[in-house]
C-alpha cells in the first residue's frame, strides 16, 4: 500500500496565499478616500454592468476586487446578514465592524479548510453621523482584517498605488468630493496614462444623502468633477 505524500502545513498555506495573490493581482485596483462629508470610492472598471462597488445597508458600502463571481457572493451574503440583523433588532444595530468580522470568519474558514481560497480582497466602509465615526475595513483573502483610517487601496499593484495616494493625501487638509475623486483617479492612473470616465466607477457614502447615504456617481458627474 503506497503512502500518501506529506506536505508541510506551512507550505500548503504559502501555496494558497500565492495562488490568491496572483488572482487578485490580475484585477484592476480601487481606492477609498475620506473627505469632509463622507467616503469616496474610486475603482478602475471598464464594465458598464458588473459593479465593484455596491450598497450594503443604509450607511454601509461594499467594494471588491479580484474574481467577480466570488466577491459578488460575499456582497449578497453581506446584504442578507445586514437585512436580517436590522429586521431582528434595529437598523442602528447594523454596523461595518460586525460585517467585517463576519466576512473575516468566512474568508478565513475558506482559506484554511477549502482546497482553493477565494481570489478576492474586499472593503467594508461606513459613514458615521460625525466624521470621527467613519470606518473602513480592508479584508484580505485569508480573513485578515485591517482597519483603515483615511485611505484604503485594494487590488493589483496596490503597493505602488498606495504610495502615490499617501504621498498626495494630507490628513490635516479637508478634501471636498471633487478633490477626493481627483486624488483617487490620479493614484490609479499614475504618471504614464490617463483614465477616461468610461473606465471608472465612482461611488460615495455621504452624510448629506439622508438615511441611505450611498450614491453612485454617473459618468457625466465624474466628467464634471475631472474637468
Amino acid at each position: 500500500m503506497s503512502q500518501p505524500f506529506y506536505v508541510a502545513p506551512e507550505q500548503v498555506m504559502k501555496d494558497r496565499a500565492d495562488y490568491a495573490r496572483k488572482g487578485i493581482a490580475r484585477g484592476r485596483a480601487l481606492v477609498a478616500i475620506r473627505y469632509v462629508d463622507g467616503i469616496a470610492i474610486v475603482a478602475e472598471n471598464p464594465s458598464e454592468t458588473l459593479r465593484k462597488v455596491s450598497e450594503i445597508y443604509d450607511r454601509i458600502a461594499f467594494a471588491g476586487v479580484g474574481k467577480y463571481n466570488e466577491f459578488d457572493q460575499l456582497r449578497v451574503a453581506g446584504i442578507r446578514a445586514a437585512d436580517l440583523k436590522g429586521f431582528q433588532y434595529s437598523r442602528d444595530d447594523v454596523d461595518a465592524r460586525a460585517l467585517a468580522n463576519q466576512y473575516a470568519q468566512m474568508l478565513g474558514n475558506i482559506f484554511t479548510h477549502e482546497m482553493k481560497p477565494m481570489e478576492v480582497e474586499i472593503l467594508v466602509a461606513e459613514v458615521g453621523l460625525e466624521p470621527a465615526a467613519d470606518q473602513m475595513f480592508h479584508i484580505l483573502y485569508d480573513g485578515t482584517v485591517m482597519d483603515q483610517r483615511n485611505v484604503a487601496v485594494l487590488g493589483g499593484d496596490a503597493d505602488t498605488i498606495g504610495e502615490r495616494l499617501r504621498s498626495s493625501f494630507e490628513p490635516e487638509v479637508e478634501l471636498d468630493l471633487a478633490a477626493a475623486v481627483k486624488l483617487g483617479v490620479s493614484a490609479l492612473a499614475g504618471p504614464d496614462r490617463d483614465l477616461s470616465t468610461s473606465e471608472l466607477e465612482v461611488a460615495v457614502l455621504a452624510r448629506g444623502n439622508g438615511r441611505r447615504c450611498f450614491l453612485r456617481v454617473t459618468d457625466v458627474g465624474v466628467a464634471e468633477i475631472l474637468s
